[in-house]
């Protein structure tokens, strides 16, 4: 098997916000999606957004839950600067800030917020190496 991660899906409260939130606030371009569904690319990942009762039901798990489910998406960014543009962006979009923007304990900067499901992101800086893709131009 090939390593990769190719689409993360995550169950929302309420799609049309969400589907907003993502789109408008945070400026993910969106595809074609079937009804009940959002999908946005990802430069080579995609975000697929989903009732979290139907993602709960297809997976046959309950959809109850609460806290932090031991998931952070990571977007890293080219400088400290962007760490917290990036997160002023989230935060005017309806996202919660739970990290304001600080050194990290392994040298980088960063900060975290919540999207409007608590679903937390990481918005990261890094002066050894990019985790993740890089923009195609570079």
């Amino acid at each position: 098997m090939k390593p990769r991660v190719s689409m993360i899906c995550l169950g929302v409260a309420d799609l049309e916000a969400s589907k907003k939130f993502y789109h408008e606030g945070l400026g993910f371009p969106k595809l074609d999606s079937v009804p009940g569904t959002a999908y946005f690319d990802l430069d080579g990942t995609w975000l697929h957004l989903r009732s979290r009762e139907d993602l709960a039901a297809d997976a046959g798990v309950s959809a109850e839950g609460s806290g932090y489910n031991a998931l952070t998406l990571y977007h890293t960014v080219k400088s400290v600067e962007e760490v917290s543009e990036v997160l002023k962006k989230a935060v005017d979009a309806g996202a919660k800030e739970i990290k304001a923007p600080q050194q990290a304990s392994w040298g980088g900067y960063h900060a975290f917020f919540q999207d409007p499901d608590g679903n937390v992101w990481e918005i990261a800086f890094s002066p050894f190496a990019w985790v993740g893709p890089v923009d195609k131009e570079e």
